[in-house]
């Protein structure tokens, strides 16, 4: 029995008359403690498919399940870490996270919340920051309150919808550091959604490429076997990387890509005929009109 399952799952938005279909025949199917990769356009309906597994939508048709129970609404067996943060701008990093313990787990004493609070800023590398808030941090250092507040909530299954999107690129590679580390040492089940393939290869075990829209799908699956941990320069270099990236990015331009529109059209070309240029030119104010074809009138003079 596979840990997350999605089968036959459709979704689409608008009123029944114009409704577009944005994600159709998916099914996907994750063992548990597996970290993979769905990659896909911008528009494709990624984050689309994230709120199905979170339960923050719910699917036309189908059935979308983690360990064999079908998911019809939020719950903290499923954490989700969003790419702007979200976090409240009035608490600091600590009472951030706090917030979610207190609400996940009401019944355990202030201290053991604490302590279990703490553990995860120590996690994620902000016990010096622990007391500032949003605004006095880096967007890497929300990031990473972000990740310490999904995971404080223990879920089964961690979604990450673009987390590193918006991030410079030497920051982001700190936290793609960070994420591995982070998964290897709590070994949860991690969906990671990105439009990035090689971040996908480098963090995840397999990635799945997301079909243009509308009515994306996911196409075939690609085994990411290998050997951790992956140095991402070394990793150029691997020839197994360069037939993965062939792969995937092959599928998103070819059978998975945005359709190609073809469009035939008449062209009237003006009637007007060339200027002979071994014709001296008119004097500045007098203007030449162009000849057109039409009005070109010959006739023949007989000289005797």
């Amino acid at each position: 029995m596979p840990f997350l399952q999605l089968k036959n799952v459709n979704k689409g938005f608008g009123p029944r008359d114009k409704r577009t279909n944005v994600l159709r025949d998916i099914n996907l199917e994750i063992a548990q403690g597996e970290f993979v990769a769905i990659v896909g356009y911008s528009g494709a309906g990624k984050t689309t498919l994230i709120s199905l597994i979170a339960g923050l939508l719910q699917a036309d048709s189908g059935t979308v399940k983690l360990k064999d129970v079908p998911i019809t609404e939020p719950g903290p067996d499923r954490g989700v870490v969003f790419q702007n943060y979200s976090l409240l701008p009035w608490l600091t990093v600590f009472e951030n996270i706090y917030l979610a313990v207190d609400q996940i787990f009401p019944n355990w004493v202030k201290e053991k919340k604490r302590a279990h609070t703490e553990k995860y800023i120590a996690m994620v590398n902000l016990t010096p920051a622990r007391d500032k808030k949003p605004g006095e941090l880096s967007g890497g250092m929300r990031q990473r309150v972000s990740v310490a507040r999904a995971l404080a909530a223990e879920p089964q299954i961690l979604l990450l919808d673009e987390p590193l999107g918006a991030l410079d690129a030497l920051t982001r590679a700190t936290l793609q550091d960070e994420i591995v580390r982070i998964w290897e040492q709590e070994k949860r089940t991690v969906v990671l959604i990105t439009n990035d393939v090689d971040e996908g290869i480098l963090l995840a075990d397999r990635i799945i490429p997301l079909s243009a829209g509308p009515g994306a799908t996911l196409g075939p699956s690609v085994a990411v076997d290998i050997p951790r941990p992956r140095d991402r320069k070394a990793i150029n270099h691997d020839p197994r990387y360069k037939e993965i990236r062939r792969k995937v990015i092959g599928y998103l331009l070819g059978e998975g890509g945005k359709p190609k529109l073809v469009i035939s059209r008449k062209l009237v070309l003006p009637d007007l005929i060339p200027e002979d240029l071994n014709v001296a030119r008119p004097p500045m104010f007098a203007r030449r009109a162009p000849k057109r074809r039409a009005e070109e009138k010959r006739e023949t003079i007989e000289l005797g």
